[in-house]
């Protein structure tokens, strides 16, 4: 028998205690806690051997303006660190300083989906490891947070919108969406998560996302 551990939020399935082997549930399941789907889970591996430190990484010589998206993305995210450590005024601050960047950056040149997930791919496949590795030598753990949740909202990400260019508009009707309003987790479903799978606030974090007319 087999453990089954998804990738997002930890969820265990334990096929000695299931009725079901884990490879004879239907594509359609999902993590009874993120709604992960059956491809975010991976067997139980045993622990690796430690290895020995790795050489730093070369350091990066070409730097660049970041552009005003890039900005309101920073200014938001620090906004949403400060709220997960109640600090409301500097979260306030530094919403109101991505809400300035926002609104001076220019709309997206021929935006389309298999663009928006190849994005997101590129930043699983070689942003977030890139990033970890330089925390990781550098020995910064708050980074290295940050990868862990960061890499866990863009894997769920990935697989809601591979789910809806498959499926359409059925994948989201009769259902609501709810986000994390601290580290950005996107939960499909009624209502939201008791707590979020990721970074573990309470589900009165989580805000519905109205569709447009």
């Amino acid at each position: 028998m087999q453990k089954w551990i998804c990738g997002i939020c930890g969820y265990i399935y334990d096929e000695a205690k299931a009725d079901i082997p884990f490879a004879d549930l239907p594509d359609s399941w999902v993590c009874p806690l993120c709604r992960a789907p059956k491809s975010a889970f991976s067997p139980e591996k045993a622990p690796a051997p430690a290895r020995a430190p790795q050489t730093p990484p070369a350091p990066i010589e070409e730097q660049r303006e970041l552009s005003a998206g890039e900005l309101s993305a920073v200014c938001s995210n620090l906004a949403r660190g400060c709220e997960k450590q109640y600090k409301d005024r500097e979260a306030a601050l530094f919403r109101e300083l991505a809400d300035f960047f926002a609104a001076g950056a220019p709309p997206v040149e021929n935006p389309d989906l298999d663009g928006l997930i190849a994005l997101i791919r590129q930043d699983l496949e070689e942003g977030y490891p890139a990033l970890n590795g330089a925390a990781v030598a550098a020995s910064d753990r708050g980074t290295q947070r940050i990868c862990v949740w960061g890499e866990k909202v863009t894997r769920m990400l990935d697989s809601l919108l591979t789910r809806y260019r498959s499926e359409g508009e059925a994948f989201l009707k009769n259902t609501q969406v709810w986000v994390c309003t601290v580290c950005g987790f996107v939960y499909v479903g009624n209502t939201p998560s008791e707590i979020c799978p990721v970074c573990k606030v309470p589900a009165w974090k989580f805000e519905k996302i109205e569709g447009r007319a």
